[in-house]
């Protein structure tokens, strides 16, 4: 196994992993104060490094100059896999704290790479430690969702591409946890602009035993896909999302989904066109639910909107304002169609002009 040489970047590596060992063992020592100094320590590892821990473990093999957006968890997860007796110390604290919140998060963060990167013997050990991967790498992903951040891309990114999409190290946990793992990254993949990746993604979906009722890859993906719309509250997000979701139709290619799943979609999407409960969608939120309706759904589009507003009809209240937008949508048209029209009159007219000898 590699190892770090003696140099000023170890020195501090192995600082701050002797610094995250004694505040493990403080948070053992003081059962009040646990929750505190867990989340305390989870604060940290998710820090962006600043200018002067940067000179300190940049190096050839460290933090390029053009990593400026790293945080202490990319190096730490790095390190342990280089200096594996370091963090198997840290391990066993952690596994004495599993019931402790933030326990998972850390966990997550700063040993991702270690448990796929580093032989394991224990089975036992290796089934609780991929589902504690999964359980706070899910509740990180979610803090990003919250904050609209994507400070934890990287953790993302790895599971995606350097686990899920490599047989020789997903096949490593059980098949329970590549389930799990599988139904995250369905969940986030769309926040954080990954789709180019989804195609790949589908083809190595493990087998579900719930496949002959659900469907198959492309239907569980939208099945969880779906969930999450419905989850967000956070108006960037799901305007981000909304946006994402018509890859499904741009990398449609082998996306035939069963009925039932699509409809699902449907009427996903749909929740999000009209004012009014439950979802209370603001009206970027309606307009950018309805581009993805009608660009994933043609067929029926007139149909939808004369439904639609027959609905609107429903809740007066929000019929000055509709008005109102109407007009404004009218007349911003009307001055964007005429000014273009100066402008192309313009060109031609500048174009024709005879230039001065």
């Amino acid at each position: 196994m590699h190892t770090d040489s003696s140099s000023p970047r170890a020195d501090y590596l192995a600082a701050l992993s002797l610094e995250i060992e004694k505040k493990l063992q403080r948070a053992l020592s003081h059962p009040s104060q646990r929750s505190g100094i867990l989340q305390e320590l989870f604060a940290d590892a998710a820090l962006e490094i600043d200018a002067r821990a940067r000179e300190m473990i940049q190096s050839s093999n460290g933090l390029a100059h053009g990593d400026a957006g790293q945080c202490f968890y990319d190096v730490l997860a790095d390190h342990y896999i280089r200096e594996p007796a370091n963090g198997k110390r840290i391990v066993d604290l952690i596994v004495k704290l599993w019931s402790q919140s933030f326990s998972s998060h850390i966990f997550a963060l700063i040993f991702h790479r270690w448990l796929f990167e580093t032989p394991l013997h224990d089975a036992q050990s290796l089934l609780r430690f991929a589902s504690a991967l999964v359980q706070g790498a899910g509740n990180v992903f979610w803090i990003d969702i919250q904050t609209n951040t994507r400070r934890f891309f990287s953790l993302f990114r790895y599971l995606l591409e350097d686990v899920a999409l490599v047989p020789s190290r997903v096949e490593i946990i059980s098949l329970q946890a590549r389930r799990d793992l599988f139904l995250l990254l369905s969940r986030f993949v769309l926040f954080y602009d990954l789709e180019d990746k989804l195609k790949h993604f589908l083809d190595s979906f493990p087998e579900y035993p719930t496949a002959i009722l659900v469907g198959g890859p492309e239907d569980v993906f939208v099945i969880e896909l779906t969930d999450q719309l419905q989850k967000l509250k956070v108006e960037p997000v799901l305007l981000h999302y909304l946006s994402q979701v018509k890859v499904l139709q741009a990398h449609g290619a082998g996306l035939e989904l069963r009925m039932t799943t699509s409809t699902r979609l449907k009427a996903c999407l749909y929740s999000f066109t009209s004012p009014g409960g439950p979802a209370y969608p603001t009206r970027a939120v309606r307009h950018a639910a309805w581009d993805a309706l009608n660009f994933l759904y043609p067929v029926g589009r007139y149909p939808r909107h004369v439904i639609s507003l027959l609905f609107r009809l429903l809740y007066p209240w929000y019929w000055p304002f509709s008005f109102w937008n109407f007009v404004v949508s009218v007349v911003r048209a009307v001055f964007y169609s005429v000014f273009g029209t100066f402008l192309t009159a313009w060109e031609k007219v500048r174009r024709g002009r005879p230039r001065d000898l």
